[in-house]
């Protein structure tokens, strides 16, 4: 997808990090989506006033449209949870989760479009050197090193996000948790070349000025003309992770199923209270 476009998501997403400072980043939204753009494109004067006018609408849209349906979802999923899942749950949240993530790209494409139909060569290289730092980034994190060592960092970073929902997991949930680094296919390559394709992609479409005309549908088919081989191994990849995620959710402890619900019920009404009163610094 459109690194800015994703740099956008990736911002908004952050928000349903912590289920305690949820208020507080979405309150100051309009900053961390201002510092996200900004890392990508180069943009003065009367570009930097037209981004700000495109994050207070994308801001003003999110709060509209996004956040009452955050709200029912993780209501409803707090439900599911509460009564222990089964595999239609999570295609149910997996559907629901792209599809919230596809009316976001829509919404954002809509906004960014404009500015990047106005970029001159200088300001399109600077681009293309941040996306060539974020693959390097990328390559770092999940490419490099042997297939095991990509398994460990793998099971750490599952562990630390499971842990951040269910608390400190025990030898049992972690045992599961390694088990499935060490059996899903890393899919790792095929989503690099991937990521390649569309980032060309991308910069031929603003260096034609045709952004305008193409970066909705564009962005909303971030996940079209995948190598069959990629399709493959993600699927076989997501059919793991749920296997997992369905044996963690049985070997809950009641502790951890509360605290699952509460936290998703604390969202949902950070949601709520957040679509009713508005964001800090967006127009009225």
């Amino acid at each position: 997808m459109n690194v800015l476009l994703r740099a956008c998501v990736a911002a908004l997403t952050l928000l349903l990090a912590a289920c305690s400072s949820t208020r507080l980043a979405y309150d100051n939204a309009d900053w961390l989506l201002r510092w996200r753009a900004t890392s990508y494109l180069d943009v003065h004067g009367a570009q930097a006033e037209q981004l700000d006018r495109s994050i207070a609408a994308l801001l003003d849209w999110h709060r509209a449209h996004a956040l009452p349906r955050y709200a029912r979802l993780t209501e409803e999923f707090g439900t599911r949870v509460a009564r222990g899942l089964s595999r239609a749950d999570l295609v149910w949240g997996y559907d629901a989760v792209l599809e919230e993530a596809r009316e976001t790209l829509r919404a954002a494409a809509n906004e960014s479009a404009e500015l990047l139909d106005s970029l001159d060569e200088a300001q399109i290289a600077h681009l293309e050197s941040r996306i060539e730092e974020d693959n390097r980034k990328f390559a770092k994190e999940y490419l490099a090193g042997s297939p095991r060592e990509r398994r460990e960092r793998r099971l750490r970073r599952n562990v630390e996000r499971l842990e951040d929902w269910l608390g400190t997991l025990n030898e049992a949930q972690l045992e599961r948790v390694k088990r499935y680094s060490d059996h899903a296919p890393l899919a790792d390559e095929f989503r690099d070349q991937d990521r390649r394709r569309r980032q060309a992609e991308l910069l031929a479409m603003v260096r034609a000025r045709e952004a305008g005309r193409r970066l909705v549908g564009w962005a909303q088919g971030w996940n079209l003309g995948r190598d069959p081989a990629y399709e493959t191994a993600a699927h076989a990849q997501l059919k793991e992770f749920f296997d997992m995620l369905l044996d963690l959710d049985r070997m809950m402890t009641p502790r951890q199923r509360e605290r699952v619900v509460a936290r998703l019920r604390d969202l949902s009404g950070d949601f709520s209270q957040l679509a009713a009163r508005g964001v800090k610094g967006s127009p009225r």
